[in-house]
């Protein structure tokens, strides 16, 4: 997806669409953590450890009850 800067008073603003939003769970309340490398700008939603418990435990369970196929298809 390739998206321009807004501008937004004296500043810039990056819009981010509804859809990529709800994907990865994020509103205008989420904290967001804003990293570069030098070349490239990294935005990640900032997530407490009981959102990260969770988001273990569901991929446990996926990886039990779909791992064995999932190997297949990725091999």
């Amino acid at each position: 997806m390739i998206k321009k800067l807004t501008k937004h008073g004296n500043s810039l603003a990056l819009v981010i669409e509804k859809g990529v939003l709800n994907l990865l769970d994020i509103d205008d309340k989420t904290p967001l953590d804003i990293t570069t490398d030098g070349e490239v700008l990294i935005i990640s939603p900032v997530r407490d450890k009981k959102h990260r418990g969770k988001f273990e435990d569901a991929l446990a369970k996926t990886n039990k009850k779909y791992g064995r196929a999932l190997k297949r298809l990725a091999g």
